[in-house]
């Protein structure tokens, strides 16, 4: 492992810090504050590399000689974007969405090592398939709150695998990191995890 550079996490998510921790990476948490309610343009890969990359930026701004990791996910149902819910009644209608479908989930990163210049983003997508819920299963999992502060009103590591039927694609991503795609892509411009 590269022990030294200066790498951090434009995120504070805590499956992100998790994640990365696991991986053994020390790290400092700078969360962005940018808006992310953008435009999308191109395709749903290019929006959440988009936004990955605006995130990474904003504190490129900040810093110096860092290598400065930042990520996006997105849930996607057919041409829709399903964000984070603001009510339980969104979260409600967003399950009742989900409920019996498939549906995919779209995660980037971003990495800009500021030392060498440079910049490299990608994304994985990953298909989802819901198993039917009940408006009862739905409301006792909106009382646990587990919903509000996920892309799509659900967290497949938690209380919400209960209604994963299966996935194709990337586990860590949906969880919000590909783990794997992000050592490939760090190992690409000569840092080694």
């Amino acid at each position: 492992m590269d022990l030294e550079r200066r790498y951090i996490l434009a995120s504070k998510s805590p499956r992100r810090v998790e994640l990365l921790t696991n991986l053994g990476l020390e790290f400092d948490t700078i969360p962005s504050d940018i808006n992310e309610n953008i435009e999308r343009e191109g395709t749903f890969g290019d929006f959440v590399e988009k936004l990955a990359y605006l995130k990474g930026s904003d504190i490129a701004k900040k810093v110096k000689n860092r290598v400065i990791i930042s990520s996006d996910t997105i849930v996607v149902l057919g041409d829709r974007i399903l964000t984070k819910p603001k009510s339980s009644k969104e979260a409600f209608d967003t399950l009742k969405l989900l409920s019996g479908k498939k549906h995919q989930v779209y995660t980037s990163v971003s990495i800009i090592d500021q030392e060498n210049s440079i910049v490299s983003v990608d994304h994985v997508k990953t298909d989802v398939f819901f198993e039917e819920m009940s408006n009862n299963d739905i409301e006792w999992y909106i009382s646990t709150s587990e919903p509000f502060d996920k892309a799509g009103s659900y967290g497949i590591q938690g209380k919400g695998s209960r209604f994963i039927k299966r996935i194709d694609g990337c586990f860590f991503a949906v969880m919000g990191f590909p783990v794997s795609k992000f050592v490939k892509m760090m190992s690409k411009i000569g840092i080694k995890i």
